[in-house]
C-alpha cells in the first residue's frame, strides 16, 4: 500500500524528502555544518518553491564546498561572480552573498564559545499534544521563531526572518508538523 504523506507525493525527491529528512532531529557534525545548510537553503528558497530548492540542494552543496563554514567564509567576491553564472543554484546576489556571511557569522558564534544548535534548541517551541489537522493549522511563523530570527541577525546572520525560521525549526525537526494522515504523523 502506498504511503500517504504530507506533501511530495508523486515526485521521488519530495518523497524521500518528506520520507527521510523533514522533520526529523539533525544530528550535527562537530562543525555544524548540516544546519548551517538548512539554515541557508530555506533561505534560499525565501520567495520561491522548497522543491526548486530541494532540486538545486547537489548544486548548491558543490558550490559552497559541501557547506563547510571555513571554506565557505573565505569566498571571495571572484567567487560570488562565478557563482551569479552557476545554474546549479538560485542566482540571486544577496542570496549567495548571505551564504557566505552566515558562514562568517557561524565561525564568528564557534569563536565566542557559541553553537548554533544550542541557540535553535533554546527557541524550540513545546510540542503539541497532536499532529496538526491540515496545513492550515501550521503556522507560518511563531513566538520562538521570530526570536530565533532576532538571535541569528544579532549574530550576523541574514535570509533568517521569523517565517524561515520557523521553517527551518520543522526541516530540523525541533518542530514537527506532520499533519494527520501523514503516515509520520504523531498519534492523537
Amino acid at each position: 500500500m502506498d504511503k500517504v504523506r504530507c506533501f511530495g507525493t508523486g515526485d521521488a525527491l519530495y518523497e524521500a524528502y518528506h520520507d527521510e529528512e523533514w522533520g526529523r532531529p539533525v544530528v550535527d557534525d562537530a562543525d555544524e555544518r548540516a544546519l548551517l545548510e538548512r539554515i541557508c537553503l530555506e533561505g534560499a528558497q525565501s520567495g520561491l518553491s522548497w522543491i526548486l530548492v530541494l532540486r538545486k540542494r547537489e548544486g548548491y552543496r558543490k558550490a559552497f564546498h559541501g557547506f563547510d563554514p571555513v571554506k565557505v567564509a573565505a569566498m571571495t567576491d571572484d567567487d560570488v561572480e562565478a557563482l551569479m553564472q552557476d545554474a546549479g543554484i538560485v542566482r540571486n546576489r544577496r542570496k549567495i552573498v548571505s551564504t557566505i556571511g552566515n558562514a562568517k557569522a557561524l565561525l564568528a558564534m564557534h569563536e565566542a564559545g557559541e553553537r548554533l544548535a544550542d541557540v535553535i534548541a533554546e527557541h524550540t517551541p513545546e510540542p503539541r499534544g497532536h499532529a496538526p489537522l491540515t496545513f492550515a493549522d501550521v503556522p507560518s511563523q511563531t513566538a520562538e521563531s521570530r526570536a530565533l530570527s532576532n538571535e541569528l541577525k544579532k549574530r550576523g546572520f541574514r535570509f533568517v526572518g521569523p517565517t524561515t525560521m520557523y521553517a527551518t525549526l520543522q526541516a530540523v525537526g525541533a518542530v514537527d508538523d506532520h499533519i494527520q494522515g501523514c503516515w509520520l504523523a504523531r498519534a492523537g
